[in-house]
């Protein structure tokens, strides 16, 4: 599971064959077939076989590029082609290649009206650029949407602009974009800063002075924490990669832009502008896995059952991270799943919708692998994606939790469908019978794990979604999170829950209806 950024007691009811068909009042719900049969192929055995090699040594912590990490990739694919499951590709290739450039820390000055500022101390950059402009354009809170627009009137092409945190506010104190006294997606760090430089780019910007002063701290630490470690940052290698983003201090932002606290309404200043910021970047060699069982009846709706093949590799102390848990659970998890679906394929019961099965990379270097699935090269459309069910983690006991230890987390599953959060709740009692912990499905959960983990990409284009999740514990990015402390009993239940759902969803007659949208 990325850093900034997650039963038995209903196994006698999973086990019965007589299992009653899940009761829908909209009568959408698909006949039950074999189900339950397919389900129990799901075993603690085979996880346990599978995640024994997968979290071993010889995979050295399955960091993103590394060897290991292709030994991991060649492990998922080889049990597919042992499953007879074929890849999603039409040319057979299993691997979606992503293409990621670790960018190291950059070296060097911002000259703004003629006066240098140095990185490190004025501002922070994770950019390289040797470059020189004409214009900056102050465009308030870099907000663009269909009822209001920062950008009106102004002519930001070729040009660096100023932007800062945050969302208008009407004189009744109420937020602009939504009408109410809460904030929108546009207030929230996580997402904003993302939204604001991608309408900066649409704009035509060359550059991007941002400034946040709540944040910058965070910003700040995040730097000098990479400088210390001589650590890179992982990134998509895309046209925008060479616009430059610079995180300003108050101080700074105050000298260019005095007003810059109050103002709101755009300007443009006649002002040069020049960056000499170097870096020695590398290219990094990684790959999603994927396969899919096509649809009997609806092949071209798509359920996606994802999880992260990586891991975060080896201390500088040599010793290896094996990530049982974090995300050797989750991978095992879908191996399983893909088995009980290719079961039924054979006998003839497949899924009326086409299920994906995605192994992505770089979830530890920022959700990379599935950003560039849902960004840049989606092998099946988005649009026709139906839902997303996301494995980070289902292996163990959160210690902090109060309560039995037939449980699982559940993130995200209310927030775009109503109906498939209820489908998941009807489903668990039918089969499974676990607890059901919304603990941090919670708006203001200080973790923020609705945004650290691979569902988001999904959920962030109107997907809806389910993340699944055991919680952290103290093995959490140690050495010490290796396989003897799975509890394979509970892993086997929660893996044949996520089986279950994902089977409801593929043979229902409609698609879950989305009821909220992302702003």
């Amino acid at each position: 599971m990325k850093k900034m950024i997650f039963l038995l007691l209903g196994l006698g009811l999973a086990c019965n064959s007589s299992q009653k068909p899940v009761a829908d009042t909209s009568n959408e719900v698909a006949p039950v077939m074999n189900a339950v049969s397919f389900a129990q192929t799901i075993t603690e055995e085979d996880l346990r076989e599978h995640l024994v090699v997968y979290a071993s040594d010889e995979y050295a912590g399955r960091e993103t590029g590394t060897p290991g990490q292709k030994l991991a990739s060649e492990y998922i694919k080889s049990a597919y082609e042992a499953l007879e499951i074929p890849a999603a590709k039409n040319d057979g290739d299993y691997f979606q290649k992503v293409p990621l450039e670790l960018t190291k820390l950059p070296n060097g000055t911002v000259s703004i009206d003629n006066t240098t500022y140095s990185i490190g101390t004025d501002f922070i950059t994770f950019s390289q650029s040797e470059s020189s402009h004409q214009g900056l354009v102050f465009a308030g809170y870099g907000i663009d949407t269909e009822g209001y627009s920062d950008y009106a009137n102004l002519d930001v092409t070729d040009k660096i602009v100023l932007i800062k945190a945050g969302e208008p506010k009407n004189e009744d104190g109420t937020y602009v974009i939504s009408g109410t006294e809460e904030t929108s997606v546009w207030s929230n760090m996580s997402e904003a800063i993302g939204k604001k430089s991608e309408v900066a780019n649409d704009q035509g910007a060359s550059g991007i002075f941002y400034y946040d002063p709540v944040n910058y701290p965070r910003f700040e630490g995040y730097y000098n924490y990479m400088r210390t470690n001589d650590r890179g940052q992982m990134q998509v290698i895309s046209e925008d990669s060479n616009t430059v983003m610079i995180l300003m201090n108050t101080e700074l932002a105050k000298k260019v832009y005095p007003t810059i606290e109050t103002a709101t309404a755009g300007e443009a200043l006649d002002i040069p502008i020049s960056f000499s910021l170097k870096s020695n970047n590398e290219v990094i060699d990684t790959e999603n896995v994927i396969s899919f069982i096509k649809g009997s009846e609806k092949p071209d709706e798509y359920v996606v059952i994802s999880s992260h093949l990586d891991h975060i590799g080896v201390n500088a102390d040599g010793n290896i991270n094996n990530g049982a848990d974090d995300d050797g659970s989750g991978t095992v998890a879908m191996l399983e799943i893909a088995e009980a679906f290719a079961e039924a394929a054979k006998k003839g019961q497949g899924p009326k919708r086409s299920v994906v099965f995605l192994h992505v990379t770089g979830e530890e270097k920022g959700l990379l692998g599935s950003q560039y699935y849902t960004d840049y090269d989606p092998i099946f459309p988005l649009a026709n994606t139906v839902a997303n069910l996301n494995i980070d983690m289902i292996g163990r006991i959160d210690p902090k939790r109060q309560g039995g230890r037939n449980y699982v987390y559940l993130i995200g599953s209310d927030k775009l469908s109503q109906e498939l959060h209820t489908l998941s709740e009807t489903i668990n009692t039918t089969y499974t019978n676990l607890e059901l912990d919304y603990k941090y499905n919670d708006e203001n959960d200080p973790n923020r794990f609705y945004y650290r983990s691979d569902h988001y990409n999904f959920a962030k284009n109107n997907i809806p979604i389910i993340f699944y999740f055991n919680g952290t514990h103290d093995d959490y990015h140690r050495p010490s999170d290796t396989v003897e402390k799975i509890n394979f009993d509970l892993l086997q239940t929660r893996t044949q829950l996520i089986f279950h759902t994902a089977w409801e969803v593929a043979n229902r007659d409609n698609r879950v209806a989305v009821d909220t949208m992302t702003k």
